[in-house]
């Protein structure tokens, strides 16, 4: 195993434990925004590791946990930031171009209110500016994937077992493009287990 490969399971291990420490406590104490915030940013985090619809509904589970962080507090801005990065994954995750535009006007909006709580963070507004190229982006991952759709068509073993070899390289182009959303959903996390008793891997020291 390299060094990146044991990087990435450590990630996967970190959040996954993460994840199952804020399902213990939310079902002791459900009315913690704080919680439910490092909850949603774990298992945003952990749906970069699935592909297809598991992707798409982990996704889903953490907006669903960042809003009700949010009906508790609506001002939590490390939420809303949250529940940006989680709306710009949604856009990736769809191919219609006015879908993604809709989620990408969601993850401004939330930005947006996360910098009028905080508005001295340099993060949020990175988010903000990053949001803002999404559409672009978008275009350019649709291009990308059309055009390996074309050249992998077109080989003679279309029948006898390239579809899957098609998947695979759409799915890696898919997930490497979504991995600058996350940014910083890492280090809530982290910071949250840092006041646990549960003692924390490290934070990534970087992000793809």
């Amino acid at each position: 195993m390299d060094v990146m490969q044991r990087e990435e399971l450590e990630r996967l291990m970190f959040f996954e434990q993460t994840r199952e420490k804020a399902a213990a406590d939310y079902a002791r104490s459900p009315n913690d925004p704080d919680n439910l915030t490092r909850w949603g940013g774990a298992l945003l985090e952990l749906a970069h590791f699935r592909q297809g619809q598991d992707s798409i509904d982990m996704v889903q589970d953490a907006v669903a946990k960042l809003e009700e962080a949010l009906r508790i507090n609506p001002r939590k801005h490390d939420a809303l930031w949250c529940l940006g990065n989680a709306h710009t994954s949604q856009g990736f995750l769809v191919t219609e171009t006015y879908k993604a535009n809709a989620y990408f006007k969601k993850a401004a909006r939330c930005f947006r209110r996360a910098l009028d709580e905080d508005p001295n963070n340099e993060l949020y507004q990175k988010a903000l500016e990053m949001t803002e190229k999404a559409p672009s982006l978008h275009q350019e991952l649709q291009k990308e994937l059309a055009s390996q759709q074309v050249i992998l068509g077109s080989g003679p073993s279309l029948a006898s077992g390239s579809a899957p070899k098609r998947q695979k390289k759409e799915d890696d182009f898919k997930y490497d493009v979504l991995g600058w959303i996350v940014l910083g959903v890492a280090v809530i996390a982290w910071m949250g287990m840092a006041k646990s008793s549960m003692p924390p891997h490290p934070p990534p020291s970087s992000y793809r």
